[in-house]
């Protein structure tokens, strides 16, 4: 399973130096707007200090960790969804991903040009998340013209949509993201709206730049949001990849054995066979059963012999749900 991020923001918040705390990629940061003319895309490591007490117990030859895709949009300004700046172009690659972090100008400094002439981070949030509603409105009024025509047909499948479609124009004209709207997610999925993606704001300064109101109003939203201050040579990002997860419902389970120890992403509550068939999608379909141990238990063992010796290994079948930190073998057919 790929976790994928778009970085998005205001010219000169911090985007792109975000991007290369997190990749250590040489791209192009400039102290003027669209600096990124493209999308960068870089893979991320996942931090897990457990694949390195797997390798160590199982003696593996190499460690995969589970990654991130993080992508660079060029940033965006107040009009971006009817074309300012390089706006269209850069709202459809947020499309691509499903998560979006929003970095958040929260540090003085008169020597970085703000394009709104003054740090004010509850208005750039707003300028953001308004030009992403003006994006979606655009795609769900383009949609409701064809539900209209096909709901007149009598098909009750397409007028739950047509209605589906209607609620949300009606709340995204109103200001709110798809996402605060009640809604069958499912039914809209492929309309790939940029509102519905789970946000995290990251709030870019030192903690005396980060007033409390603005953390309380993120809280109150039950926003998800890290600081980080990434005028840092070396910023604490952990926190990023963590909240991500949380937001997502993100968990990681392993194998390990002698070739290799790899961490694996899959959703909280998937069942056994969604975890094979992360690992190989023939596997999903042959799934017979797994063998499972939690991480602690195995290290407690000191090893995968030693557990089965112990008799600490069990047999799950096609219901048992996969815990966090889970290390398992499939058995398949």
């Amino acid at each position: 399973m790929k976790l994928s991020i778009g970085i998005v923001g205001l010219p000169n918040v911090g985007k792109s130096t975000l991007f290369k705390a997190l990749t250590q990629n040489d791209i192009t940061i400039a102290n003027y707007p669209f600096a990124t003319i493209d999308p960068n895309i870089g893979v991320v490591a996942v931090p897990d200090a457990r694949l390195a007490m797997l390798t160590k117990i199982s003696n593996s030859k190499k460690t995969i960790p589970a990654i991130v895709e993080f992508y660079d949009i060029a940033g965006l300004v107040r009009g971006a969804s009817t074309g300012e700046g390089l706006g269209n172009k850069f709202l459809a690659h947020i499309r691509e991903t499903q998560a979006i972090a929003m970095v958040v100008r929260c540090f003085p400094d008169p020597e970085i040009i703000h394009v709104e002439q003054g740090i004010d981070p509850g208005r750039d949030i707003e300028i953001i998340n308004t030009e992403l509603i003006f994006k979606d409105l655009d795609t769900v009024e383009k949609r409701l013209k064809k539900a209209e025509a096909e709901a007149r047909s009598g098909d009750k499948k397409a007028q739950a949509l047509l209605a589906t479609l209607q609620t949300l124009q009606k709340a995204l004209s109103a200001g709110q993201l798809a996402s605060q709207v009640k809604i069958p997610a499912e039914s809209v999925s492929e309309l790939g709206l940029l509102t519905q993606k789970k946000q995290i704001y990251i709030l870019n300064g030192r903690p005396g730049d980060i007033s409390a109101d603005l953390v309380t109003t993120l809280r109150t939203r039950g926003a998800a949001h890290v600081q980080i201050d990434l005028s840092q040579p070396q910023p604490d990002l952990s926190g990023l990849i963590t909240a991500a997860y949380q937001i997502l419902g993100l968990i990681s389970f392993f194998t390990t054995g002698e070739d290799e120890t790899r961490a694996w992403t899959i959703s909280q509550g998937a069942k056994a066979p969604q975890a094979a068939g992360v690992i190989h999608t023939d596997f999903e379909q042959k799934f017979i059963r797994a063998e499972v141990i939690s991480y602690p238990r195995l290290i407690d063992a000191g090893g995968w012999s030693q557990a089965k010796a112990k008799g600490w290994l069990r047999l799950e079948g096609k219901e048992y749900v996969i815990e966090d930190g889970d290390v398992v073998v499939i058995r398949h057919g």
